[in-house]
């Protein structure tokens, strides 16, 4: 059973920062990129950023290129998204999912998510 669990989301405020995990369990998480994706009240789902199964590749939204990075440690079964410079507009729950090859160029998602961590830049 794939099992992805997403923490370390929080308020903070605009220019601030925060690090969200997501720990992975049920499939071979070292064959597989990983990606977040973000769904804010009234907008559609938008693809964050994405990192290939040996970190060779990034893929990162124009609205957070600069600001965010991701990274992960196949060891632990664990990505990350470093969130700096953190906007109002950056405000969604976040969720952690699986994709289908090893790389991150087609964009294309396993419908199973994590259950997501809130998000919210607010002075």
């Amino acid at each position: 059973q794939v099992q992805l669990v997403e923490s370390g989301g929080g308020l903070v405020e605009p220019g601030g920062s925060l690090k969200l995990t997501c720990e992975a369990t049920g499939f071979s998480f070292d064959l597989y990129a990983m990606g977040w994706i973000r769904q804010a009240s009234g907008k559609e789902r938008e693809e964050v950023a994405c990192i290939s199964s040996s970190s060779d590749d990034e893929y990162y939204a124009d609205s957070v290129q600069g600001r965010f990075t991701v990274t992960r440690d196949n060891a632990k079964k664990t990505v990350y998204l470093q969130m700096n410079g953190l906007k109002p507009e950056d405000t969604a729950v976040y969720h952690c999912s699986t994709l289908t090859s090893p790389e991150c160029g087609d964009h294309l998602w396993f419908d199973q998510w994590g259950q997501g961590t809130q998000v919210i830049v607010s002075s």
